[in-house]
């Protein structure tokens, strides 16, 4: 199975993202942290205010999650992937700064995949549904900001062959578009 995949080590360079194209299965592996739309407002509201970031976004991946309590003797509980759209008003900014990709599920505004080519950062997806076998993949997860946020406080994983697929790429291609052609009724 593993034959099939890119293999992926963070954080992301320019080459590694200028590689990948829509529909590409990759494994994720080094760190990853965690981000929904609360903690996007605070990480964006900080810049606002010329304050750094909780970590380093060059070559990062932000992976929007708000993962269930971990049962005892794992590092985290289901992780499963939320809707992107919630985190497009914020996501331009952050990959203006260097970040090189983002997890998630559905698709993202012109807006981003704009944001994407100009900058070098994929969108890749993950099965929805998945939460319990992704966080298989998760070997280590700290909380590391806004923990007041629970499940949305911003995460440090650690991650060994994280499943994605690229669904935006650099060069503005869109995996959700393109698989929709496949069905349209033609005239």
């Amino acid at each position: 199975m593993a034959e099939d995949y890119i293999k992926l080590t963070t954080p992301l360079t320019d080459e590694d993202v200028e590689k990948l194209k829509i529909g590409d299965r990759v494994l994720l592996n080094g760190v990853i942290y965690t981000g929904r739309d609360a903690a996007h407002k605070r990480m964006v509201e900080a810049l606002d205010r010329g304050e750094d970031l909780p970590f380093d976004i060059k070559g990062a991946i932000i992976y929007f999650v708000g993962p269930a309590p971990a049962k005892p003797g794992w590092p985290i509980g289901s992780a499963g992937p939320t809707t992107s759209y919630r985190m497009d008003p914020y996501s331009p900014r952050l990959i203006a700064l260097g970040l090189k990709g983002m997890i998630g599920k559905g698709g993202r505004s012109q807006e981003v995949i704009d944001a994407c080519v100009k900058y070098k950062c994929v969108y890749f997806g993950a099965i929805g549904g998945a939460g319990a076998l992704l966080a298989k993949s998760i070997k280590k997860s700290e909380v590391i900001a806004y923990e007041d946020l629970g499940p949305e406080a911003v995460r440090r994983l650690e991650v060994e062959d994280f499943p994605v697929i690229v669904v935006n790429d650099i060069y503005g291609n869109d995996l959700e578009k393109e698989g929709r052609k496949q069905y349209e009724v033609k005239d």
